[in-house]
């Protein structure tokens, strides 16, 4: 029953009404789901009679009240109960009905179990979450630092299970890697998260790997990269990294016939760096023709005119390109929609910024797994806004072998082979 309303809106335990309707709502809804559901139930088996004619399957009144938090705040349900005299012959106990709106255990909604695990991610304390939820939920009922405590066992199991899968139905065409650096404690004061993200034949993006190592060596990428290697990974057709990565050589140690692409990204900020700030800007945009030139020629054309311009003067600057240049040009041999994904880790750096975020919050998970497994749970509550490379149908050439030059399909497969 609603309460009486005060002049300004609210009722006499403070509450707004319009907060109160929306619970009322909510509470007659679900008592009247709950009493359709209990009626099908008993319909469906109105045929099961014993010796005397009786019906098997009858109402027993209510259940004791309990509440339940949901979305729209904590509502008190009185469960119809059923006497189900039906007996399981394979176990000899008697049969139960269990609601599949309301089970015996549900204390609160799927959606607010979403919640919590996501207001932490993203910053709120485990102890902050009575003040912070209460007065928004009406009620304090599932919101303890043990509840928070449970999700991080949970997300640490997650991870470990995401870890051990099996790759070899999933065929992941081009990669990112990075070795991220958080504020959060790991087994070394050095240590790292080591990433993968990849790219399937179906263009969508999907966290390929996640794990700690040490300072991005070449031996903590290559035991990620054997271990991928190990649970069926193909190679991928292109690699995409920092170019002081050690994941280059763990790359060509697995994986040797995967191309390798340089971050441009990282790389003008290692060319601006090693240049006097008067000369930054220009610099800055003649690095930027040559990524973003329109083809291979041109990229190669605005290569030997920042030479021309900084090579006198700044050589190492120059150098920082030039050594590797076809490894920096790389994604010119792939489809034009893709350029702007390949060339740089833009993918892991935009994902991780909200990680770092998170764990700038807690400083410090309080373990190595339970670090991991938070960092795991934000990368996978990220990865569903990931949107798909463009022009999608291309990946798929790219995996069975098709040419592209300047951008544009040349040769299919089947051609070539004929």
């Amino acid at each position: 029953m609603l309460s009486v309303v005060n002049a300004d809106g609210t009722t006499a335990d403070g509450s707004s009404l319009i907060d109160e309707i929306v619970r009322e709502g909510a509470r007659r809804m679900l008592a009247a789901a709950l009493e359709a559901e209990v009626n099908a139930y008993i319909a469906e088996l109105a045929d099961q009679r014993d010796e005397k004619g009786h019906r098997l399957v009858v109402r027993n009144g209510y259940h004791q009240p309990r509440t339940v938090t949901t979305a729209a705040g904590v509502v008190e349900v009185k469960a119809p109960r059923v006497n189900d005299k039906r007996v399981n012959e394979a176990t000899g106990e008697r049969k139960r009905f269990s609601s599949a709106i309301l089970p015996p255990w549900c204390r609160k909604s799927p959606k607010i179990s979403e919640v919590l695990p996501l207001l932490y991610l993203h910053g709120l304390s485990s102890g902050d979450f009575v003040p912070a939820l209460e007065q928004f939920l009406g009620s304090a009922a599932g919101l303890s630092p043990a509840t928070v405590t449970r999700l991080t066992q949970q997300w640490q199991a997650d991870h470990t299970a995401f870890m051990d899968r099996d790759l070899a139905e999933v065929d992941y065409v081009y990669v990112w890697a990075d070795g991220i650096h958080l504020n959060v404690r790991l087994e070394e004061a050095k240590a790292c998260v080591l990433v993968l993200i990849g790219v399937r034949a179906d263009g969508s993006k999907e966290l390929v790997a996640l794990k700690d190592g040490y300072r991005e060596s070449g031996e903590s990428w290559a035991d990620l990269m054997r271990d991928c290697a190990r649970r069926g990974m193909r190679a991928p057709v292109l690699a995409v990294g920092d170019g002081a990565l050690g994941f280059w050589k763990a790359l060509a140690e697995v994986f040797p016939d995967t191309r390798e692409q340089r971050c441009w990204v990282h790389k003008t900020a290692n060319v601006l760096d090693s240049l006097p700030k008067s000369a930054q800007p220009g610099a800055k945009k003649a690095v930027q023709d040559i990524y973003n030139a329109e083809d291979r020629d041109h990229a190669e054309a605005a290569i030997k005119t920042f030479a021309q311009l900084y090579g006198v003067k700044f050589p190492k600057a120059v150098k920082k390109i030039t050594d590797d240049q076809d490894q920096f040009l790389a994604f010119y041999d792939f489809p034009a929609e893709h350029w702007i994904h390949l060339r740089t880790t833009n993918p892991i750096e935009s994902t991780f910024s909200t990680v770092r975020l998170r764990t700038k919050v807690t400083r410090g998970a309080g373990s190595r797994t339970a670090a991991l497994a938070m960092v795991f749970k934000l990368v996978e509550s990220a990865q569903q806004r990931w949107r798909a490379v463009n022009a999608p149908h291309l990946v798929a050439l790219v995996r069975v072998g098709a040419r592209f030059e300047r951008g544009q399909l040349v040769e299919r497969p089947e051609f070539s082979a004929a």
